[in-house]
């Protein structure tokens, strides 16, 4: 049987042998590349908040794309992280943006928000669509003013015809397609990449019924997050050119 002390030694040395891995916080300066996935839910994907490596990337797109990422490339002393918050508006972001992301020094931030701030709008609390834009600007803004060098990835916000969403349809559509607009804007002004989630979707009924790629309209199913996770890829493919 383990005693106590070579049970705590053994903990220990696990804790150090977690320390080492390439994206154990604080942040490494041998890393080549420091992206980081910021949002809401679609990012969380239920992700742990330690070092628990079974989960510390979530169950989602971020997951997925990190992890082909790490296999295909285990040369290139890649850093990832997963800071999506479930329920984040863009407000929340602004709350935590330099602890969650400025402090992390991301050379590739990779951003998902906006479709909590439509759920507010609809249930009666949410802010004029003139706030999610100014909030949005000033965090990439402030992103570009004090890591120069940083490359952005911006997604829009989607929904699909389904749970929830299905029986306002009309009414949760004209907000979310206002919402992306934003997000193309901000991403040509920012020399961003775009990624047009919402088209994505779209197109992919024509393979598949709405509730095969989002469960609740809002929420992807496994399939919804590999979509992501495949157009994340592709769009970031210029920015990580070890990808061939």
């Amino acid at each position: 049987m383990q005693s106590r002390r070579d049970f705590v030694k053994n903990i220990s040395l696990a804790g150090t042998a977690v320390s080492l891995l390439p994206n154990a916080d604080p942040i490494s300066t041998k890393a080549n590349y420091r992206i980081l996935f910021q949002g809401d839910s679609i990012t969380d994907g239920n992700r742990t908040r330690n070092n628990d490596w079974n989960h510390v990337m979530g169950h989602g797109y971020a997951y997925i794309a990190s992890s082909k990422l790490w296999y295909d490339h285990p040369n290139e002393s890649l850093q990832i992280f997963n800071r999506g918050i479930s329920g984040n508006t863009v407000g929340d972001l602004q709350k935590r943006w330099q602890d969650d992301t400025i402090a992390l020094e991301p050379t590739i931030l990779s951003v998902l928000i906006g479709i909590n701030d439509v759920y507010a709008l609809l249930n009666g609390y949410g802010e004029p669509i003139t706030i999610f834009e100014e909030r949005y600007s000033s965090l990439l803004a402030e992103t570009t003013a004090k890591i120069p060098e940083i490359k952005l990835i911006l997604m829009e916000p989607f929904i699909l015809p389904v749970g929830q969403v299905l029986k306002e349809y009309d009414r949760w559509r004209e907000p979310t397609l206002e919402r992306a607009a934003i997000v193309k804007n901000l991403a040509k002004e920012f020399k961003a990449v775009f990624i047009p989630l919402q088209s994505l979707f779209d197109a992919a009924l024509n393979r598949a019924a709405a509730n095969y790629w989002i469960w609740d309209g809002i929420h992807p199913m496994p399939a919804g997050h590999e979509l992501i996770a495949r157009a994340w890829l592709k769009a970031a493919k210029p920015l990580l050119p070890f990808i061939k």
